[in-house]
């Protein structure tokens, strides 16, 4: 049976291991730079990424898991496509196998950055969309 204080816990360690796109932009513009890496495909990293973003497939991130140096009580955001892909727990798990001490899921993924309007990088250069009213605040109404 759940209790208060059980919720509680459940809670309070979902935020430990979690985070969300408005956060991740906060937590970078405020100088808090955690290592964020990008577990999707060569085909998905050339579509769009976060600016800064490490770039290593969840398929290689055992073996290529030296990219993100020595220092493993690092905080690291891990992020996939969206809601509908796992390959960022995945990638927690992980890292967290592999003595990651501060590992957090971007819960949304990359599909949440862009249509919250955050700053997305390709290879031709850096662009905002408008953000999507349905994920974040926005001068229309989600009725226009």
């Amino acid at each position: 049976m759940n209790t208060p204080s059980s919720a509680a816990a459940f809670f309070a360690a979902k935020l430990r291991h979690e985070t969300d796109p408005a956060d991740l932009a906060a937590d970078r513009a405020s100088g808090a730079s955690p290592l964020v890496v990008d577990v999707r495909s060569e085909t998905a990293w050339a579509q769009g990424r976060i600016p800064g973003a490490i770039h290593i497939p969840g398929s290689e991130l055992q073996v290529r898991v030296d990219e993100l140096g020595e220092d493993r009580s690092r905080a690291v955001v891990v992020y996939c496509w969206g809601p509908g892909c796992n390959g960022s727990t995945r990638a927690a798990l992980t890292l967290s196998t592999l003595g990651f001490s501060q590992v957090r899921e971007l819960i949304g993924g990359f599909e949440y950055w862009a249509r919250e309007g955050l700053l997305v990088e390709r290879a031709a250069g850096r662009a905002r969309r408008l953000p999507d009213p349905l994920t974040a605040p926005s001068s229309r109404s989600v009725l226009d």
